[in-house]
């Protein structure tokens, strides 16, 4: 027969114990609180506090919804500034491009008024001058020529006018009368040329033409021989008031130093004469004879009779129309047709012509 197992007491105790003090434990963690917090509970809101705080709310939405507006608004306003400052620029630009178009404007309307304020007082200074040599000279000549003794010649020039010319011939012939005195002369002295008889009587055959000046013309006075050229210097194509103080003895001075050379070119005495403006009512041609060159000199060295007259005659094209021509002619010897071309020229312009005795004027 098989033994019986014995049974351990102290086993079954053992577990039975444990088993019991396991159960406690959890049994006691399961009562006790272990998540207690040490805040106090709030106590609850009360009506009136639960309806300010909707107010509040209800405000705080309000303002977030006007934030956002102003901010909109703002961005707006932004954009509308800048653009304003773009065209504030660009008005600016255009005001200052005024201002400087306006002061340039300006400054030339002041200058063309000063300018129009000189020529008015300078015309006034004129007629003022003219009034006054009317006045002291109560018609009569405006200067004084003293010839050689108390003669009086009738000249039959026609004297007058609102412009005159004066073309004085200085070209070598005027040395002397004869063509064997005019080589000599021409290669002696300045001096020895300017006191030749024949050039000192031209002299003073202009200067009894400007004491015959009305006092309230204007002149001019050229001399030519290839070219042409005013006595005095820098009035070229400009009239000179026969009134302004010691003017025309300031012309008869410069032409005092003056010395005959060269050949005679009538031709461009009389593109002078038709350069002035505005054209003179009368001209005064002293000269000895025909041109003997036209607007340019010759090639060759001598000049025959029938070319002075081809010579004379493109002068005439040259001449301004309907202005009267009076030549005073101090004849040359070996030129025989220049009496009678002067004389068809003063009645071609309804002129005059002379040709005076030596001891004129």
């Amino acid at each position: 027969m098989r033994k019986r197992r014995e049974l351990m007491a102290f086993s079954l105790s053992f577990l039975d114990i444990m088993s019991c003090g396991f159960g406690a434990v959890v049994l006691l963690f399961l009562i006790i609180k272990h998540n207690v917090s040490n805040e106090t509970p709030a106590p609850p809101a009360s009506p009136e506090q639960m309806s300010e705080v909707t107010r509040l709310d209800k405000q705080i939405q309000g303002a977030r919804k006007n934030l956002a507006e102003l901010k909109n608004s703002l961005k707006d306003v932004q954009k509308q500034r800048v653009t304003a400052e773009g065209l504030a620029r660009q008005i600016q630009d255009k005001i200052e491009h005024a201002a400087g178009k306006l002061k340039a404007e300006s400054a030339k309307s002041q200058t063309a008024d000063i300018e129009k304020l000189k020529q008015d007082l300078k015309a006034k200074q004129q007629a003022l001058n003219r009034l006054k040599a009317k006045t002291k000279n109560t018609g009569q000549q405006i200067r004084s020529f003293t010839g050689e003794g108390n003669r009086q010649y009738l000249s039959g020039l026609k004297l007058g006018g609102k412009h005159i010319l004066v073309l004085l011939d200085a070209s070598a012939s005027m040395l002397d009368d004869t063509i064997v005195n005019v080589i000599r002369r021409r290669n002696m002295s300045d001096e020895v040329k300017r006191s030749s008889h024949k050039w000192q009587r031209a002299i003073k055959i202009v200067d009894w033409l400007s004491a015959q000046f009305p006092p309230d013309s204007q002149f001019q006075i050229y001399v030519f021989n290839t070219s042409a050229k005013p006595v005095l210097k820098g009035t070229a194509d400009q009239w000179q008031d026969v009134s302004q103080q010691g003017l025309v003895d300031k012309a008869i001075e410069e032409l005092k130093q003056r010395i005959p050379q060269g050949g005679t070119s009538l031709e461009n005495a009389f593109i002078a004469a038709s350069s002035l403006n505005p054209l003179p009512d009368n001209i005064y041609l002293v000269t000895d004879g025909l041109p003997t060159q036209g607007r340019q000199p010759p090639n060759a060295t001598t000049v025959t009779g029938r070319q002075r007259m081809e010579f004379f005659s493109d002068a005439l094209k040259r001449l301004p129309p309907h202005v009267p021509v009076n030549t005073i002619l101090v004849p040359m010897e070996g030129d025989p047709m220049a009496p009678s071309a002067f004389w068809q020229l003063a009645q071609l312009t309804r002129g005059s012509f002379l040709t005076p005795t030596d001891d004129w004027p």
